[in-house]
């Protein structure tokens, strides 16, 4: 029996969207740091993201150690695997080490213009510095971030570690890197955020997925 083309073309499978391409560009907070692969931040974003019905890959481009000067350095290596859109961790070592806010700002506004130039839409992550070194530097600490997301127009995670910060149960026995319970917490925190952000860009879970 002959099928015409056109009964051919309807009995075909849609083809599935291609999955998005997330990379998360950070430091060992994003890396997993003492935390098997499948549990970092990366994964369990995967996973969350893709229970709610997203079609998609998350790049896990964390470096443990990495500063804002570390990822602006390695930022064209880590494009090449071409993200299609980007979430950028990056701060807390920078604080560690008593950085100059305003470094921070410069290094952090540097791969925000090379993603922007590129088209790659970002969400950034906030970070706060350590109490210890007092209230004013904090405070600039923390405007860099607000500045940036304003200057940019990129949503903003004012403080990445809000789910796990004053929670020791949710850390590792280093009291810095959360654990794979603390990354959990801090999955659940971001998705309200990350979630609107997908479907802005376009990509939103398919609703016969939800």
């Amino acid at each position: 029996m002959l099928i015409s083309p056109q009964v051919a073309a309807a009995q075909s499978p849609v083809p599935a969207a291609a999955p998005l391409r997330l990379m998360v560009i950070g430091d060992s907070l994003t890396a997993g740091f003492g935390l098997p692969m499948e549990q970092a931040f990366p994964a369990q974003l995967e996973a969350a993201l893709r229970r709610n019905g997203h079609v998609l890959t998350v790049l896990n481009a964390g470096v443990s150690g990495d500063t804002s000067a570390g990822g602006k350095a390695r930022l064209a290596w880590a494009l090449a695997d071409k993200p299609d859109a980007v979430i950028l961790e990056l701060g807390a070592n920078d604080g560690l080490r008593g950085i100059d806010p305003q470094e921070l700002y410069g290094n952090l506004s540097a791969i925000l213009t090379t993603l922007k130039a590129r088209g790659i839409p970002v969400f950034l992550c906030g970070m706060f510095a350590p109490p210890n070194l007092g209230a004013a530097y904090g405070e600039e600490f923390r405007a860099v971030y607000t500045r940036l997301a304003k200057e940019f127009g990129v949503p903003l995670q004012p403080f990445f570690l809000e789910a796990v910060a004053t929670k020791p149960e949710l850390v590792q026995a280093d009291g810095l890197h959360p654990n794979a319970a603390g990354v959990t917490a801090m999955v659940e925190s971001i998705l309200p955020r990350i979630e609107p952000w997908l479907r802005a860009i376009g990509r939103p879970a398919p609703t016969a997925n939800r």
